[in-house]
Order: C-alpha cells, then sequence, then structure tokens
C-alpha cells in the first residue's frame, strides 16, 4: 500500500491511497470461493456451483463490497501509519478502481489540533460567598404559603386575586370545534394565565353572570388551526372566589411533608433545601467560570467537522426544549455558532487535562451524582437502578463527573477572590412579583412527588 500525506490549509489534509491491483484481485478471489461453498444457484447442488458460474453471477458485487471494505481497512492503516487523529469521517475522492489499475483513492478530512493547556495560576475567579439567614427563611416560608392559596366563594364583583370559575364555550365564525367547550376552568386574575382578552373580560364579574368576550387566539397557540384567528368566548361565570393564604399551623407543614416537629422542623427543612440550592449556585457559578477562563486563555484551532456536529446537536436540544417541530422555527444558524465552538474547544482542553493529570473518574462522585439524580423520582431506588443499567446514561454521568474533576483541578490552581452576596442576589429569589408563580420552592426533600397546584389557564 502507498501513501501520501499532503496539508491542504489549517486542520484539513488529503490522504492519497493506493492498494495494488494483486491485493484486490485477492481478496475478491477469496471472497467469491468461499461464497460458492455456500451459494444455492438454480440448477447446482448447494456449494457445487462453479467458480466460473460464481463469478459471472456475483462478480461485480463482491468487487464493490471489496474496494468498500478496502477503502475502510486502508485509510485506517493509513491513519495509524501517519501518526493523523482524524476530527471526523474523510470524504472520499475515487480516483482509480478498475480491474486492471488497483485502488486509488484520496481522502479529505480535518485532523484535531495539538492542545497545549496553559498553566492555570494566572486565571482569576470569584467565588460568591453567601449564607441562608433566618429573614431569607421567613421569605421562603411565605413564598410557599403563596404556593398553597385558599379560595372562598364571595358575592361580590371579582378583582385582581380573586379566582374565577366558569364553564367556556369558544366559537370561530359561530362554529365550534375541538376543544371548543371546557367546564369549571378555574383563573385567578391578575396573573397572566389566560390570553388578554378573557381576563380583561372575567374582571368585575358576579357569580351567575354570562359574558361574551371577543379574542384572537395568540400567533404561537400549539393548535395551528386556531394560530391568529378570532373567536367569540361565550363564558357562564359559576363563581367567584376571594384568595387568601393559609396559615402555618400543622395542616400547612403536613401538606409539605413535615408530620412531627412543627414550626421548627418546617424552617429547618427550608434551610437545608435552600442551603442546597445555595451551594448548587455557588458552585455553578465557579465551574462557568473556570470553563470561561479556561476557554479563553487556551485558544484552540477547531475542527470544521466538529463545530457542525455540535451546531445540529444544539438546534435538536433548542427544539426538544421548545417543543418546536419545524426547523423553521428554529433561530438563526449563526446563533448555534459560538456555543458549538465554545463546546467542541473545552471539551478538547478538558480531553487534554485529562490525559495530562491522568485523572480518572472518580466512582464515588459518580454513585453520589445517580443518587441525586434519582431522588428527584417517585421511587428513588427504582431510578437508580434505571441508571445504573442503563450504559449510556452512566457514561454520560461520568463524562459529567471528569469535567466537574478538570473543574476543581483549575479551582485549585487558579486565583480565586471571595466576593461577599445574599441568598437573593444569588438565586434571584424575591425579584419576581408577588402575584406570579414563585420561581423557589423550597418544600422539604422528602416529599419529591408534591407539584405546585396549577390553575387551568383557560388557553384552548
Amino acid at each position: 500500500m502507498e501513501v501520501s500525506l499532503s496539508d491542504t490549509g489549517g486542520l484539513s489534509r488529503r490522504l492519497e491511497v493506493a492498494v495494488p491491483a494483486t491485493e484486490v484481485a485477492n481478496e475478491v478471489q477469496q471472497r467469491l470461493k468461499r461464497l460458492s461453498r455456500t451459494a444455492r444457484l438454480k440448477g447446482f447442488r448447494p456449494g457445487k456451483a462453479p467458480l466460473a458460474v460464481i463469478t459471472k453471477q456475483f462478480g461485480e458485487q463482491v468487487r464493490a463490497e471489496v474496494l468498500s471494505d478496502l477503502v475502510r481497512s486502508s485509510f485506517a492503516q493509513a491513519v495509524s501509519q501517519e501518526n493523523l487523529r482524524p476530527a471526523g469521517g474523510p470524504r472520499i475522492e475515487p480516483i482509480a478502481m478498475g480491474p486492471d489499475t488497483g485502488l486509488k483513492y484520496a481522502a479529505h478530512f480535518e485532523v484535531l489540533p495539538e492542545i497545549r493547556v496553559n498553566a492555570p495560576e494566572g486565571l482569576a475567579i470569584e467565588r460568591p460567598a453567601a449564607a441562608v439567614s433566618e429573614t431569607d427563611v421567613d421569605a421562603m416560608i411565605e413564598n410557599m404559603r403563596r404556593q398553597r392559596p385558599a379560595f372562598t366563594p364571595v358575592e361580590r364583583a371579582a378583582r385582581d386575586s380573586d379566582r374565577v370559575v366558569f364553564d367556556y364555550q369558544a366559537r370561530i365564525g359561530g362554529k365550534s370545534f375541538e376543544g371548543s367547550d371546557l367546564t369549571d376552568v378555574r383563573i385567578v386574575l391578575g396573573t397572566r394565565q389566560a390570553m388578554p382578552e378573557l381576563e380583561e373580560g372575567l374582571k368585575g364579574v358576579r357569580a351567575g353572570e354570562r359574558r361574551t368576550v371577543s379574542a384572537v387566539f395568540p400567533a404561537g397557540h400549539p393548535n395551528k388551526k386556531l394560530a391568529g384567528q378570532s373567536a367569540e368566548l361565550h363564558l357562564s361565570i359559576k363563581a367567584v372566589e376571594e384568595h387568601s393564604l393559609p396559615a402555618v399551623d400543622e395542616e400547612f407543614f403536613r401538606a409539605y411533608g413535615v408530620e412531627q416537629g412543627g414550626l421548627a422542623e418546617m424552617r429547618a427543612e427550608v434551610r437545608k433545601s435552600m442551603e442546597r440550592e445555595l451551594a448548587d449556585v455557588i458552585r455553578g457559578r465557579v465551574r462557568v467560570q473556570a470553563l470561561d477562563a479556561l476557554y479563553k486563555d487556551n485558544p484552540v484551532d477547531v475542527p470544521r467537522a466538529l463545530i457542525e456536529e455540535q451546531v445540529q446537536q444544539l438546534q435538536i436540544d433548542t427544539a426538544r426544549r421548545l417543543g418546536i417541530r419545524d426547523a423553521s422555527q428554529l433561530p438563526r444558524r449563526e446563533v448555534f455558532e459560538e456555543p458549538a465552538r465554545r463546546r467542541v474547544a473545552l471539551g478538547l482542553l478538558v480531553a487534554q487535562i485529562v490525559q495530562t493529570q491522568g485523572l480518572k473518574v472518580d466512582r464515588e462522585r459518580v454513585q453520589a451524582r445517580v443518587i441525586e439524580l434519582a431522588e428527584g423520582y417517585p421511587n428513588p431506588e427504582e431510578a437508580r437502578r434505571a441508571y445504573q443499567h442503563n450504559k449510556d446514561a452512566m457514561r454520560t454521568i461520568e463524562s459529567a463527573v471528569l469535567e466537574d474533576q478538570v473543574v476543581d483541578w483549575v479551582v485549585e490552581r487558579a486565583k480565586v477572590t471571595q466576593r461577599a452576596m445574599t441568598f437573593s442576589e444569588l438565586t434571584g429569589f424575591g425579584k419576581s412579583e408577588a402575584d406570579e408563580e414563585p420561581q423557589h420552592q423550597h418544600e422539604p426533600r422528602h416529599d419529591p412527588q408534591y407539584e405546585p397546584q396549577q390553575e387551568q389557564a383557560g388557553e384552548t
């Protein structure tokens, strides 16, 4: 086999490979002989057809298979011979593949760059320093009260923070449609749970009243047949209910899984949960800074092929997260370019640090991560076993743990300064309006199935 390598610019390479005609012919002949022992042809007993007949009937197919296999095997051999590290699969350019010329082709591909990681001692990282105060716990318990409001029927007209219970009939051009008629819809006024026209139309209603509201379904409505359509909403008001917060009593404690210990135990559980969140936020902030610093301090020439792979993966992740099925609704491709480049570069840098520092995945941290993930399921033990028997999931967890170990390695050597902050500053707790859905829910962890009460939005 003859091999010649040329640099075509940047990380691009052109590898020309020639396999002698005799080697190709020998392989074709060997495969035809093996085929003749098992081939079933009309007029011949199994395995008794003459080689000439086998060659006439299967020769071209076998030769095509041989050439395809030889391209793969010879490319792998040539790459190893030239000490190359391809960043992706090659683009094969046939040069000669005739029966008398043997096999000759050119493979075009990119190679992984040579990575050299600068010493991290010069990197600057700011670690937030905060603690959960009694005032923070008070605010969180008040927030938890807002998650479980009580509603009492009233005779007066509806106003903000009241819950209105009604039946709903929507008509487009006087005609009903799938999902147009709903009963016992519940909307809390002032929370922007429904279309603006519907919420505005419910203001001031009383139990027993009927109203008709004109509205336009939003352009982003999940039902494309309704998106942008004008409709009449016929409302039959069944109740107006006044909003109040529950007392901090035994019933409230039990709602959050605290069966004994009263307020003291409730505060202790809430504090533990808040401290876990605080630790996670601090760790996340430090991690982002460490990876950002590593990325900026170590410019990497990234293979285009790997960037393209990551762009596609980011597009898939975005579509899944936003529930987008039509690719045309995704942001422009350019939006994903830099995040993809950063992800690839950091992957190469992390891999280099793992190799040069001889880091091995910490099995205790892997198990701790599995347990942490499993705790979010109704049956943690069953979830833990499912994770441990899923090889792909375990590889993902191990990669994440190994990356965390690299972050620790960087942070241990970088210049780290402390910055005093509050729980609210770090977590963003308390920044949302009081009548909006709370962003932080610190129910005791031993009640993992708890979910905040959801009101029916009324957008069909």
